[in-house]
């Protein structure tokens, strides 16, 4: 009775995934046709730069390639663009690169830091996480980590760019407050995690860091 009961609810597990799946891609069809999110080209394997003005902006493997909507539905291009805009109005220059060895996005945004100049770098996954990290912390130490992904805002996102360039330039940074919002993890648990998997799936071993255009 024990295995039965077992077999059904993993049927139940694997139904649902499925269907959580499948209303995920169409929703994601439906707003891309109705509104184009532009495209992040590749211009080669990234360079080291010694630039001090250079903020890095790393983004994950499936970012605006595969994924292309935070877990609450921003696109991924407006995102970019605030966090790139927030840089930009504190004097610093943002440099996009997409991380294709793995999906983790606090090791994303420490790698990045050590190929820009600044040493600063913000680390941002498809759905929606986000970190600012300095080049000589670990990994998984950070100056700010925004790991409640629905709950972020394009706002919040300019923020974020204005508090990692201030951290390049050595200013005083007040945090940016971070709401815990309880009911959001049972809510965004199934697809989180799904959305994370499917970002994994474009994981590289050992694969490049490539140089992205700016997009306009």
């Amino acid at each position: 009775m024990n295995e039965l009961n077992q077999e059904v609810t993993v049927e139940q597990i694997i139904e649902a995934v499925n269907k959580v799946i499948n209303q995920m891609e169409t929703s994601s069809v439906a707003v891309s046709e109705s509104h184009p999110s532009g495209t992040l080209n590749q211009l080669g394997t990234v360079k080291p730069s010694e630039d001090v003005k250079e903020v890095g902006v790393a983004i994950g493997p499936a970012y605006g390639l595969h994924i292309h909507h935070t877990i609450n539905g921003l696109d991924h291009m407006a995102v970019l663009k605030e966090i790139l805009a927030g840089i930009e109005e504190e004097g610093m220059i943002p440099r996009v690169i997409r991380g294709t060895r793995t999906s983790d996005v606090a090791f994303i945004a420490n790698d990045v830091a050590k190929l820009v100049g600044s040493g600063i770098a913000i680390g941002i996954q498809s759905k929606g996480t986000t970190v600012i990290h300095q080049k000589d912390l670990y990994p998984l130490t950070n100056l700010e980590l925004f790991p409640q992904a629905p709950i972020i805002t394009l706002e919040m996102y300019r923020q974020i760019g204005k508090n990692a360039a201030k951290y390049a330039k050595g200013d005083q940074v007040k945090p940016i407050k971070v709401i815990n919002d309880i009911s959001s993890r049972p809510k965004y648990q199934v697809k989180a995690a799904l959305m994370h998997t499917k970002e994994t799936e474009y994981v590289v071993k050992r694969g490049p860091y490539m140089e992205i255009e700016r997009p306009v």
